[in-house]
């Protein structure tokens, strides 16, 4: 019985084994991920790579010494205010540094006084400012949030919170930080893996928000079966992941990325639950093909814009992805390189307008990227859409395609604002040319109650008459049918 148990293990383990050799091998031959050269593409509803024009190009670099500041050293974070200032964290330095629209030098925050005293900043990671430009800052080293006014004045540090749901000796290290407009802070904090931290403007510890759920794989189930006590002992255990960054829009709802391998992206509400849409073709996770060697996506930052319109940065290729708020894939651009517009260690990504910034952590650089004639166009008829522009963002869309025939998408948004304006029969095309299903059943049902509308009156005319005639032929065979024959008389 044990002979048979042993050789039924052994025969799992080889079958298994022979799978997963398959898999790898699969992945190798058919994932040919975009990395050709192109430095612009797409996804097509197959899954294929096509080519699409540029959408964004690389147009200033700057670094400490173009900026006046001395060398950056190993800067964390970027935040754009709401009067387009924007703040640079510069972590090596424990200083924030603040430029105009201009990218000129407008200040340097490196020290604040608390009680009278003077005190620093040490290897700070994350920042934000509110609309009434106070700035918040994760100060790491120091394991504290520090909330300072416009002027630089203390508003409140938050230090070691206390409460229940803490483990005895919680260590607090806060990495990234934004606040809601009830001033309300979420801290990203470091080995918390129950999600981002809440505390009251008061600034004190309320509650966890937006734990990552744990995926069951199958696979490592199985393994865990047929494993010794000893290999299960080396296995990794079904813990939850920790976050990677957020971002918050002037909705309150929060924008975060983390290291699961689905459900990159997630957008939270007031009681933690994913609610972000995706209807494109691919999860918004960045590069749905990649090879064995630099493997999957890592998010390090994601960038909420207007219309819902967000970006996600890949570290692992130094990508920026723009997803619109219905989760389409728009463009992408970036890369690792030496050349302008690529980096080496991105870390941070804004938007200042229509244009991006990407902060490189390694070579203490900032990038600017502005919009090519394809790019804004996109951009407008994305916002178009949204705003309820139904007749603008058909005439964008139809300029979009004009530049680029492979944005499967835009049909289905040419197909969308057809269908806001009653054209259900002109929607259905697009939308089947967009293989959009979901889009092209609910055109079609519009669309037929929209014949029998039209035609009510002249199809109930038709019913009518059939049964008359139905009616009438059936009484005059009844009529005939019943005639008796009377025999003539001789």
């Amino acid at each position: 019985m044990l002979k048979r148990i042993a050789r039924l293990r052994g025969c799992l383990l080889l079958a298994l084994c022979c799978l997963l050799g398959f898999g790898a091998f699969g992945a190798d031959v058919t994932q040919v991920h975009a990395d050709d050269g192109a430095s612009s593409y797409n996804y097509s509803f197959w899954g294929n790579t096509v080519a699409a024009p540029k959408a964004y190009e690389a147009t200033i670099l700057l670094n400490g010494a173009k900026l006046g500041t001395g060398p950056l050293k190993d800067p964390a974070d970027l935040f754009v205010s709401a009067d387009g200032q924007l703040y640079v964290l510069d972590a090596g330095n424990n200083r924030v540094i603040v430029l105009d629209r201009q990218f000129k030098l407008v200040r340097i925050i490196d020290a604040f006084l608390r009680d009278g005293k003077k005190e620093a900043f040490l290897n700070p990671q994350g920042l934000f400012v509110t609309d009434r430009k106070e700035l918040i800052v994760a100060d790491t080293g120091n394991k504290r949030v520090v909330h300072l006014d416009q002027d630089g004045n203390v508003i409140k540090v938050i230090e070691s919170p206390k409460s229940e749901l803490l483990a005895e000796g919680f260590n607090f290290e806060p990495v990234r930080v934004v606040a809601d407009k009830a001033q309300r802070i979420y801290v990203m904090a470091a080995g918390v893996y129950d999600g981002f931290m809440e505390f009251s403007a008061s600034g004190d510890f309320t509650s966890f928000i937006g734990a990552n759920r744990v995926n069951f794989d199958p696979t490592d189930y199985l393994w865990k079966m047929l494993s010794t006590r000893a290999q299960r002992s080396q296995m990794v255990m079904f813990t939850p992941t920790e976050f990677t960054n957020l971002d918050i829009n002037d909705e309150g709802f929060i924008y975060a990325t983390n290291g699961q391998a689905s459900d990159n992206v997630k957008k939270l509400n007031a009681q933690g639950s994913d609610i972000l849409r995706r209807e494109g073709y691919f999860p918004p996770e960045g590069d749905i093909r990649f090879t064995t060697l630099d493997g999957p996506t890592r998010l390090a930052d994601i960038d909420v814009a207007d219309s819902e319109i967000f970006a996600i940065l890949d570290a692992t290729r130094g990508r920026v992805f723009t997803y619109s708020g219905d989760g389409h894939f728009m463009y992408v651009f970036g890369g690792i390189g030496n050349q302008l517009g690529e980096f080496h260690t991105p870390v941070a990504i804004e938007r200042i307008g229509d244009d991006y910034v990407v902060l490189d952590k390694a070579l203490g650089e900032l990038t600017v990227f502005q919009t090519t004639e394809y790019g804004r166009t996109l951009n407008e008829a994305v916002r178009s859409y949204y705003k309820g522009e139904e007749e603008k963002a058909y005439e964008l869309f139809q300029k979009t395609i004009n530049m680029n025939a492979n944005l499967e998408f835009a049909y289905a948004g040419i197909g969308k604002a057809l269908l806001r304006q009653g054209k259900y029969g002109e929607a259905m095309q697009y939308f089947k040319q967009s293989m959009d299903q979901r889009g092209y059943s609910k055109a079609f049902l519009l669309y037929r109650k929209q014949v029998l509308r039209e035609h009510f009156t002249a199809i109930m005319t038709g019913v009518a008459v059939l049964v008359l005639g139905l009616f009438l032929i059936r009484r005059y065979l009844k009529h005939k049918g019943g005639k008796k024959i009377v025999p003539m008389e001789a």
